[in-house]
């Protein structure tokens, strides 16, 4: 009775509506979708975030002002006119927005160009010696953009080669080490840096040198955990197999396995060094006059800030787009990077 059961089945498919198929083994095995490697797999996933593009943007958007702004506006960011101090921002055709070369004081409402019989405009106004601030904030950028970004590569240099000697040949040699990076993180790293900064004559060398004298610890502890975790995986043991010398293996295996790390962590340093030398110029011990930095002029402005708020305004929404697109950034490329880490 089964068997019947099982032919009458079988007779109700029709083989005409089925077609032989010869397997190819190649075909089989080709791979539909373009095949990515590490850093361009990085990059899509890194452009399909919004936040970080924007935040990039900014970030190249303020890096070109700094370079080519003081030449947009024609003007010196040093030259001193004591007739036209304090003159408020005024922009041709933004009068809507606030740019309209006018102040308070007191109770009234004052045209300073037309009070100074100026006839040209400054777009971010000028200061207590009359000097331009548009000239001056995007010189102070460049010079805090360029304070930040050396700091954090000199970082990146000491930490990642302390970092990871120490833990590729481990035993004694990391004992040391790292009892050497103990005596200097119980140092405390505002007083250090004060009494550098005190001892030599201040400037832009000097402050890049004495945010390095620690900064560099937290990315050799970085890098030493992550070298840890490799050192003895399979492909830097067949290297060893191979004959390979101790320096390749650090700097051809290991180092580049962590660069997505480094990366990360280099974007949360900078914004870091910028915020901290604004700090050490706000308290006087960072650039000396005229020179300009975003620290030195959010000095200015705030002696200023009740009369002629500008001054304070516009080198404080540089400092905190600044500091807010790197970390965002960073979120990014850290997303980027190791999708597990994604929130």
């Amino acid at each position: 009775m089964a068997e019947q059961n099982s032919n009458a089945k079988t007779e109700q498919f029709d083989s005409s509506l089925f077609q032989t198929v010869e397997f190819n083994e190649q075909a089989g095995e080709r791979i539909a979708g373009k095949s990515l490697n590490f850093w361009q797999d990085a990059w899509t996933r890194l452009i399909r975030n919004k936040a970080a593009i924007l935040s990039l943007i900014i970030i190249l958007i303020i890096a070109l002002l700094s370079i080519f702004g003081p030449m947009l506006s024609g003007r010196d960011a040093y030259t001193q006119t004591i007739t036209q101090a304090k003159l408020p921002p005024k922009v041709t055709g933004l009068e809507w927005a606030g740019f309209d070369g006018m102040a308070t004081l007191g109770d009234k409402e004052i045209d300073f160009y037309e009070q100074k019989q100026v006839t040209e405009n400054y777009w971010f106004g000028t200061d207590h010696l009359g000097r331009d601030s548009w000239s001056r904030v995007w010189e102070g950028t460049r010079v805090s953009l360029f304070i930040g970004v050396m700091a954090a590569i000199i970082d990146v240099i000491i930490g990642v080669t302390y970092g990871g000697l120490s833990a590729y040949y481990g035993g004694r040699v990391d004992n040391i080490m790292q009892r050497i990076t103990e005596i200097l993180t119980g140092i405390p790293n505002l007083i250090l840096i004060i009494l550098f900064i005190l001892i030599l004559e201040p400037g832009i060398t000097t402050i890049i040198l004495a945010m390095t004298i620690t900064g560099w610890i937290g990315m050799s502890r970085l890098v030493r955990g992550q070298i840890l975790k490799l050192k003895n995986q399979e492909f830097v043991l067949a290297a060893r197999t191979l004959g390979a010398s101790s320096s390749r293996l650090i700097f051809k295996h290991l180092i580049p396995n962590t660069l997505g790390i480094i990366i990360i962590s280099l974007m949360f340093t900078i914004p870091s060094a910028i915020f901290f030398e604004a700090f050490l110029s706000f308290i006087g011990l960072g650039l000396a006059p005229p020179k300009p930095s975003l620290g030195t002029l959010i000095n200015e402005g705030y002696k200023e800030l009740k009369t002629f708020p500008y001054l304070l305004v516009v080198p404080s929404t540089v400092i905190v787009l600044l500091m807010i697109s790197f970390n965002m950034l960073a979120d990014g490329l850290r997303d980027a990077f190791d999708p597990r880490l994604r929130r």
